[in-house]
Protein backbone atom coordinates (compact mmCIF):
# COMPACT_ATOMS: atom_id res chain seq x y z
CA UNK A 1 0.00 0.00 0.00
CA UNK A 2 1.17 3.52 -0.78
CA UNK A 3 1.03 6.53 1.47
CA UNK A 4 -2.79 6.54 1.44
CA UNK A 5 -5.34 3.73 1.43
CA UNK A 6 -7.30 5.65 -1.23
CA UNK A 7 -6.31 8.62 -3.33
CA UNK A 8 -9.28 10.43 -4.84
CA UNK A 9 -9.07 12.93 -7.69
CA UNK A 10 -11.96 15.28 -8.45
CA UNK A 11 -11.97 17.24 -11.70
CA UNK A 12 -12.46 20.87 -10.74
CA UNK A 13 -11.27 22.53 -13.93
CA UNK A 14 -11.43 22.09 -17.68
CA UNK A 15 -14.24 23.00 -20.06
CA UNK A 16 -17.16 21.55 -18.08
CA UNK A 17 -16.38 20.19 -14.60
CA UNK A 18 -15.57 23.62 -13.22
CA UNK A 19 -19.13 24.86 -13.81
CA UNK A 20 -20.92 21.50 -13.43
CA UNK A 21 -20.15 21.30 -9.71
CA UNK A 22 -16.62 19.90 -9.56
CA UNK A 23 -15.40 22.30 -6.86
CA UNK A 24 -18.47 21.56 -4.70
CA UNK A 25 -18.02 17.79 -5.15
CA UNK A 26 -14.37 18.14 -4.08
CA UNK A 27 -15.31 20.06 -0.93
CA UNK A 28 -18.10 17.61 -0.09
CA UNK A 29 -15.77 14.61 -0.46
CA UNK A 30 -13.10 16.20 1.73
CA UNK A 31 -15.65 16.90 4.47
CA UNK A 32 -17.13 13.38 4.22
CA UNK A 33 -13.67 11.79 4.49
CA UNK A 34 -12.93 13.93 7.55
CA UNK A 35 -16.28 13.03 9.18
CA UNK A 36 -15.55 9.34 8.54
CA UNK A 37 -12.33 9.71 10.55
CA UNK A 38 -10.16 9.00 7.51
CA UNK A 39 -8.10 12.19 7.38
CA UNK A 40 -4.51 11.11 6.69
CA UNK A 41 -5.70 7.73 5.39
CA UNK A 42 -7.63 8.97 2.36
CA UNK A 43 -6.44 11.89 0.26
CA UNK A 44 -8.85 13.97 -1.84
CA UNK A 45 -7.22 16.21 -4.45
CA UNK A 46 -8.29 18.69 -7.11
CA UNK A 47 -7.54 17.41 -10.60
CA UNK A 48 -7.17 19.14 -13.91
CA UNK A 49 -9.03 18.05 -16.99
CA UNK A 50 -9.38 14.26 -17.28
CA UNK A 51 -10.33 14.46 -20.98
CA UNK A 52 -13.87 13.26 -20.26
CA UNK A 53 -15.52 16.66 -20.76
CA UNK A 54 -19.30 16.51 -20.75
CA UNK A 55 -19.40 13.44 -18.49
CA UNK A 56 -18.55 15.29 -15.31
CA UNK A 57 -17.96 16.16 -12.71
CA UNK A 58 -15.53 13.25 -12.80
CA UNK A 59 -14.09 11.47 -9.76
CA UNK A 60 -11.37 8.81 -9.86
CA UNK A 61 -10.53 6.56 -6.89
CA UNK A 62 -7.11 4.91 -6.68
CA UNK A 63 -5.60 2.39 -6.23
CA UNK A 64 -8.67 0.64 -7.71
CA UNK A 65 -8.71 2.95 -10.77
CA UNK A 66 -12.50 3.39 -10.53
CA UNK A 67 -13.88 6.31 -12.53
CA UNK A 68 -17.18 7.97 -11.62
CA UNK A 69 -19.16 10.32 -13.88
CA UNK A 70 -21.84 12.96 -13.37
CA UNK A 71 -21.12 13.11 -9.64
CA UNK A 72 -23.07 15.63 -7.59
CA UNK A 73 -22.69 16.45 -3.90
CA UNK A 74 -25.09 13.72 -2.77
CA UNK A 75 -23.24 11.20 -4.96
CA UNK A 76 -19.93 12.34 -3.45
CA UNK A 77 -21.25 11.44 0.01
CA UNK A 78 -22.38 8.06 -1.33
CA UNK A 79 -18.96 7.33 -2.88
CA UNK A 80 -17.27 8.01 0.45
CA UNK A 81 -19.79 5.91 2.41
CA UNK A 82 -20.06 2.98 0.01
CA UNK A 83 -16.71 2.84 -1.80
CA UNK A 84 -14.16 4.45 0.49
CA UNK A 85 -15.61 3.20 3.79
CA UNK A 86 -17.62 0.16 2.67
CA UNK A 87 -15.38 -1.16 -0.10
CA UNK A 88 -18.22 -1.39 -2.67
CA UNK A 89 -18.04 0.41 -6.01
CA UNK A 90 -21.08 2.61 -6.67
CA UNK A 91 -21.99 0.97 -9.99
CA UNK A 92 -24.73 3.48 -10.86
CA UNK A 93 -22.10 6.21 -11.13
CA UNK A 94 -19.27 4.15 -12.62
CA UNK A 95 -17.82 5.51 -15.85
CA UNK A 96 -16.68 2.88 -18.33
CA UNK A 97 -15.22 4.42 -21.44
CA UNK A 98 -12.66 3.30 -23.96
CA UNK A 99 -9.09 4.36 -23.19
CA UNK A 100 -8.12 7.90 -24.13
CA UNK A 101 -10.06 11.08 -24.69
CA UNK A 102 -13.84 10.73 -24.47
CA UNK A 103 -14.99 14.32 -24.64
CA UNK A 104 -18.58 15.15 -25.52
CA UNK A 105 -19.73 18.46 -26.88
CA UNK A 106 -21.23 20.31 -23.96
CA UNK A 107 -22.87 23.66 -24.04
CA UNK A 108 -23.35 25.97 -21.11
Amino acid sequence: MGQYKHHVFVCTSGKTCSWQGGPEVHETMKKAVHRAGLKGVVRVNHAGCMNQCGHGPMVVVYPQDVWYARVDEKDAERIVEEHIVGGRVVERLRHRAPPGDNKKESRR
